[in-house]
C-alpha cells in the first residue's frame, strides 16, 4: 500500500512538472500559424490572413523554394490574392520533395515560413488477372471466408439516432466523473 502511495504521489509531481513544458511547447507551436500550407497531389497551397494592406494592388508574394535555393527571389513566386481577411497562393505541377514556403507581404512583412513535403501520386493499376478474377467469381459464393464490405457505414442514420447516442455518451461521461468524485472524498465512519 505504502508503495503504491510512493507511485501515485511521484506521477502527480511528474505530471506538475511537465504542465508548464507542455503549455510553453503549445505556446511555442501556436506562434507560427500565420500561414497555412497544404498539399493536394502535386499542387501546394498557402494562405494566410496577415498580408491585408494592398499595395499597388498586390497584396503580396509568396515563393515555393526547394532544398537547393536559399532565398525568396530564387524560389517559384506566386501572386497571393483574396479578401482583407484571407489571401491565398498556389503552385501547381511541383515535383516530389521537402519544400519552404515563404509568404512577404505587400509592405515587405515576412508573414511567415513554414516546409512542406509533397509526396508522389500514385494512380491505381487493374490487371487484367483480377479483372478475370472477379467475374469469375462474382456469381459464385466466394472461397475464402465472408466478402468484407462497407457494413453499416453505408446506412444514413437519422437523427434521433445520433440524438440517442448522445445522451449515451453524455450519460458515460456523467457516471464516470461522478464515480471519480465519490472515490476522491475521504471515507468516514
Amino acid at each position: 500500500m505504502r508503495m503504491t502511495q510512493m507511485l501515485v504521489r511521484s506521477g502527480l509531481t511528474v505530471a506538475a512538472a511537465a504542465l508548464p513544458l507542455t503549455l510553453t511547447a503549445t505556446e511555442a507551436v501556436a506562434v507560427n500559424t500565420a500561414i497555412n500550407v497544404t498539399t493536394s497531389g502535386t499542387t501546394v497551397q498557402v494562405t494566410t490572413s496577415d498580408c491585408a494592406t494592398r499595395s499597388n494592388g498586390s497584396m503580396g508574394n509568396a515563393s515555393l523554394l526547394s532544398s537547393s535555393q536559399a532565398n525568396f527571389a530564387q524560389g517559384r513566386q506566386a501572386t497571393l490574392s483574396g479578401t482583407s481577411t484571407s489571401q491565398a497562393a498556389a503552385w501547381s505541377n511541383v515535383t516530389t520533395g521537402t519544400y519552404t514556403v515563404i509568404v512577404v507581404c505587400a509592405d515587405g512583412t515576412t508573414a511567415g515560413t513554414q516546409s512542406v513535403t509533397v509526396s508522389p501520386v500514385s494512380s491505381p493499376t487493374i490487371s487484367a488477372t483480377a479483372t478475370a478474377t472477379a467475374t469469375a467469381t462474382s456469381s459464385a459464393s466466394p472461397s475464402r471466408g465472408v466478402m468484407g464490405g462497407m457494413g453499416g457505414g453505408t446506412k444514413d442514420y437519422g437523427a434521433a439516432t445520433y440524438a440517442a447516442g448522445g445522451v449515451l455518451v453524455a450519460a458515460g461521461v456523467g457516471a464516470t466523473v461522478w464515480v471519480l468524485r465519490r472515490r476522491a472524498k475521504p471515507h468516514r465512519l
